[in-house]
């Protein structure tokens, strides 16, 4: 069911059948709700869908999980629709106004309703040196699992900027600490500008995806560990992505009711295409080292030890 009926429809998504599709009646245009396509990649109308349902991700799950978050999930798709094929610069705005809508909803406010209260930990650091025509950052907060609060996201921002200024900058390593690359958002600083449209105005200004997207082909980074949320977003963007064989990857965003918004929307999309971004970012499933080898989303499966803090700074990362 995917013809002009569909706007009379409650449904919080729409499966299509494409065994029993007409190879030349076309899916678009699409409704509000996530299209979940079953049946043959190689179908004329398999690549309008939002989600072509793979072994990797089921059918129930991805159900399942819209369900929780419906309003989220709908918005996801349609701002990938939207955005595919948008340079950086004029999806990230997209992404932001999407998000603070979301920030605003029902779907987040019980989420963080739910929530305990968060212990603060001490700020992130972000260490920095440059050898030559490469600059080796390090994210340094391994008590929290190098979760990305303001004092890190702002490192990030101004690290980010000098090879947009200086084009004598050829590489951007970077790497970190401890166990897990990095968590994400830092939870406890969550609702802290609780006006969506004060909120959307600082991330025009700070987020670091808008000065790395500009030079990311020069990005070089590894994870280790765990890899999620704003932590997994930024990686994207980078021109070499590589992994640790024991690495695993989220996007938990959409079962808090929100979506990612540190630029995964866009940066996640570019390296595994629309649907398959659509399908981690609806589902919340982990995926592994080796799954996201095969779907592109990583570069490499590298054995590389994390880094430390003193290494860092004797040998350059």
């Amino acid at each position: 069911m995917l013809r002009a009926d569909w706007r009379d429809d409650e449904r919080l998504f729409l499966t299509v059948d494409l065994a029993a599709w007409p190879e030349d009646e076309p899916l678009a245009p699409l409704p509000p709700v996530p299209v979940l396509a079953i049946g043959p990649a190689a179908h004329p109308q398999a690549r309008h869908a939002d989600i072509l349902i793979e072994h990797a991700i089921p059918l129930a799950v991805l159900t399942k999980q819209i369900a929780t978050a419906p309003r989220a999930a709908a918005t996801v798709a349609q701002l990938l629709r939207a955005t595919e094929g948008l340079p950086p610069a004029r999806a990230l705005p997209l992404e932001s106004f999407a998000f603070a809508m979301l920030q605003a909803g029902a779907e987040h406010a019980a989420w963080s309703a739910r929530q305990t209260s968060t212990t603060l930990l001490p700020p992130g650091a972000l260490h920095m040196r440059r050898e030559d025509a490469t600059l080796h950052l390090l994210l340094d907060r391994p008590e929290a699992r190098n979760a990305i609060d303001r004092a890190m996201r702002d490192a990030l921002y101004e690290a980010f900027t000098l090879p947009v200024l200086d084009t004598s900058i050829e590489c951007v390593k970077l790497r970190s600490t401890g166990r897990c690359f990095s968590m994400g958002a830092d939870l406890a600083e969550f609702g802290v500008t609780r006006d969506p449209v004060a909120a959307h105005a600082i991330r025009a200004r700070t987020l670091p995806a808008h000065q790395m997207a500009q030079r990311g082909e020069i990005y070089d980074i590894h994870i280790q560990g765990g890899c999620t949320g704003s932590g997994l977003e930024l990686a994207a963007f980078a021109g070499r992505l590589t992994a640790s064989p024991d690495a695993w990857f989220h996007l938990p965003e959409t079962g808090m009711g929100i979506l990612p918004g540190f630029g995964g929307c866009v940066s996640i999309p570019r390296r595994i295409g629309r649907q398959r971004a659509a399908a981690l970012m609806l589902s919340g499933k982990r995926i592994n080292a080796r799954l996201a080898l095969d779907w592109g989303l990583i570069d490499a499966i590298i054995d590389e030890p994390p880094a430390d803090e003193a290494g860092f700074h004797e040998i350059g990362g």
